[in-house]
């Protein structure tokens, strides 16, 4: 139920014991001695014990009647005065603490920052029986990549895998538990940088409306060491809930560069970062409660805590994996370096889409141990970019580069035009850089750097066609006047 504060509006926000720092949920109805300044019965009583063993006689203190001691052979007697000066003496104790009013403990805690921006939503009610997961309102694999195809380019394989991975995840959660209780299926997802396994995840939660997190590995370490704990991934999720555990319950969690935590070769120096953070994982991908804290990334004496179950969270997990394809060619180059149809050494030296043969053997040489690969099932690579597929990025997806900029300088009513030679040089630069689509915003940023900077300076253009030999600092770009006629053209 919500709280009705004095002014009759309601908050779905617990309070938070400002001594144990624990939710109403957990510790029952609070003693609120100030605004936003709370403390559970269990904190008071132990104030009180606490006062009591030192002699403090606290019934006076907090107004619960007046402290009468009657000696032996004291008679109490019907006195009217001293009754009217005994009721003032309670009406006066009843009020409370001396000197507490004075104090406004409210506006000092809150100035700290708690309990006010550190709240914990309340979970919702569950009188009747709990409403079953609606199955009709999850789009089918096949429309789910549809989405997909109107954001991301290429990439089929992938987008079919990771369409029917979520499908089944949240056809799972509906299910409940059952006779034959379905298993969770995490997924690892293997490609080169940039090739769109951020933006991948990126768009599926957004076309999904469900919470993300996306964390990196390379800042986790193992517990007791300085660095992100394991937990802080779930804190994340929760944050993107709004602080809703229910909510955050079926989220997704990305976590990137998760390559960075592979095994180290070197043994004699205790691995925080690498192993450790593996087994640590464990519980978290396969189903766990997990303590984490409310508002903040690490655990401390100042923060709420709440319970976060992972049996219902989806973990994707994605990497570079740089220096794998050299155990998979070597895997290749002994399996067919021997007899008369032994392939060539150097066959595989050229694959851009090596990854795609990677198989589990292949990840535990890497680095990764047998158990960490156990709890990600679902085994995928992306492709590597090609010059056809980085043109394509250019000027397909819903929000192209090239869009973007259109839309830049259509607010100063200049239309830009691409030739499709300038599109296909900026791709061949882009493949030279090899990172993928990130190189395309580095390029483009280079030779808009002049048009942004002398467009607004003259009212007159009235639009800007980029050419091949512009990108190739060959020739200048195409700038017709709104003045002129068609057929007048000037080249700068």
């Amino acid at each position: 139920m919500e709280d009705k504060r004095q002014d009759g509006n309601t908050t779905e926000y617990e309070k938070i014991c400002m001594l144990c720092r624990r939710t109403e949920s957990k510790t029952g109805k609070m003693i609120e001695l100030a605004e936003n300044f709370c403390i559970c019965p269990d904190c008071m009583q132990k104030t009180f014990d606490s006062m009591q063993s030192v002699g403090i006689p606290y019934q006076e203190l907090f107004g619960s009647g007046p402290h009468v001691v009657m000696t032996q052979g004291d008679q109490p007697e019907d006195d009217p005065e001293q009754e009217k000066e005994a009721e003032q003496e309670k009406k006066k104790k009843s009020q409370g603490m001396p000197n507490i009013s004075m104090i406004n403990l409210g506006s000092i805690f809150g100035n700290m920052g708690m309990p006010g921006q550190q709240k914990v939503k309340r979970k919702k009610p569950q009188d009747g029986p709990k409403p079953e997961f609606d199955i009709q309102k999850i789009p089918a694999p096949h429309k789910i990549k549809a989405r997909l195809d109107e954001y991301v380019v290429g990439q089929e394989h992938a987008k079919k895998v990771i369409s029917v991975a979520v499908y089944n995840h949240y056809k799972r959660i509906g299910a409940g538990a059952d006779d034959i209780e379905i298993e969770k299926s995490n997924m690892l997802m293997l490609g080169p940088t940039g090739c769109g396994k951020t933006y991948l995840v990126k768009t599926l939660a957004r076309l999904l409306d469900v919470p993300l997190a996306i964390a990196d590995a390379t800042s986790l370490t193992e517990a007791g060491y300085i660095g992100d704990d394991i937990e802080s991934v779930i804190s994340r999720l929760l944050t993107a809930a709004d602080n809703d555990v229910d909510r955050a319950e079926q989220g997704i969690v990305f976590i990137d560069e998760i390559d960075k935590i592979a095994k180290k070769k070197n043994a004699n120096q205790r691995d925080v970062s690498g192993e450790a953070v593996q087994q640590g994982m464990l519980k978290l991908l396969e189903g766990s409660e997990v303590e984490v804290p409310v508002g903040a990334a690490s655990k401390n004496a100042m923060v709420p805590m709440t319970t976060v179950n992972t049996k219902n969270i989806l973990f994707i997990c994605g990497g570079a994996f740089p220096g794998l394809e050299e155990i998979i060619k070597e895997r290749l180059n002994k399996q067919a370096s021997i007899g008369f149809f032994a392939d060539l050494k150097d066959k595989y030296d050229d694959d851009p889409n090596l990854l795609e043969k990677v198989t589990v053997d292949d990840l535990r040489s890497f680095g990764m141990i047998p158990e960490f690969i156990g709890r990600l099932p679902v085994i995928f690579s992306l492709q590597a970019l090609t010059k056809e597929m980085l043109v394509r990025i250019l000027k397909e997806p819903r929000n192209a580069i090239i869009r973007q900029y259109q839309k830049l300088l259509a607010l100063d009513e200049v239309q830009l035009e691409m030739d499709d030679g300038a599109l296909e040089a900026i791709a061949e630069k882009a493949l030279e850089k090899k990172t993928g689509a990130r190189a395309l915003r580095a390029i483009i940023e280079e030779f808009m750097l002049d048009i942004m900077y002398e467009i607004p300076k003259d009212d007159s253009i009235g639009s800007v066609r980029i050419t091949r030999e512009y990108i190739e600092h060959t020739g200048g770009p195409v700038i017709s006047l709104r003045s002129a006629p068609p057929m007048l053209e000037q080249k700068v």
